[in-house]
Order: C-alpha cells, then structure tokens, then sequence
C-alpha cells in the first residue's frame, strides 16, 4: 500500500522521534512520500525565544536527513490547514505527539481525527 506520511511538529527538538518515526513509515517503499509541517497559529510568534531559533534549525536538519522538507504555515485555523494539507498531499498516515488534554472530543488529535476519517494515526 503507498503511503504518504505526514508529520506534525512544534518548533521542539523533542519531535526529533516523531520524525524518525515517520520516516520509517515511509521507507517501507520507495513510492511513499514524507511531509513534515509546522503549523503557528497567526496569532502567536513564529519564535517566542532565541532557543525556539536553534530547535528549529535543528528540526530542518533532521528533515533533511530523512529526506523531507520542513513545511511552516501561519494560519488562524491550525486543524483546517492540515486537513486542507492532508487532502491537497492524500495523506494516508499521520504521525503527531500526545496532547495535554486528555478528553478526545477536545484533544488536538481528536480533532483532526474527526476531520480526516480513513487516515491512520500514529500518537
């Protein structure tokens, strides 16, 4: 089956893992495609600090490695542009990290899984 891979990042180091993780997903077969994205709300700063600057560099590299590009959107509907995203690049796998809020009506994921039913999630 072809599998076109998204991941979703913060500006973090931390989603180094969740990097990897999608990059073995799609190594599986040479027609599979990668996609990193960083999403930043409109509203919000792209950097807040010097440290988000370094974490992001680090995070372009790693894309890089895997052989992906980093994708950055500014937008004042974060879930809506990566369901457009996911529909536009018939994303068929998506990789994200745990969410704080634990009800799924309210998580991130739970939202986004709500938007792009048939897609297979990778927490």
């Amino acid at each position: 089956m072809h599998k076109n891979v998204l991941v979703c990042v913060t500006q973090q180091k931390t989603c180094e893992n969740l990097i990897r993780l999608g990059a073995k997903l799609s190594s599986e077969d040479e027609n599979n495609s990668l996609f990193v994205i960083h999403v930043v709300n409109e509203k919000d700063k792209l950097l807040y600090n010097l440290s988000d600057g370094d974490a992001l560099e680090y995070l372009f590299e790693i894309t890089k490695e895997v052989g992906a590009d980093l994708i950055i959107r500014r937008s004042k509907d974060v879930i809506k542009t990566l369901v457009d995203f996911a529909e536009e690049k018939e994303i068929t796998h998506i990789v994200l990290g745990n969410s704080q809020e634990k009800d799924p009506s309210k998580n991130f994921a739970g939202k986004l899984k709500r938007k792009l039913p048939g897609r297979e999630f990778i927490i």
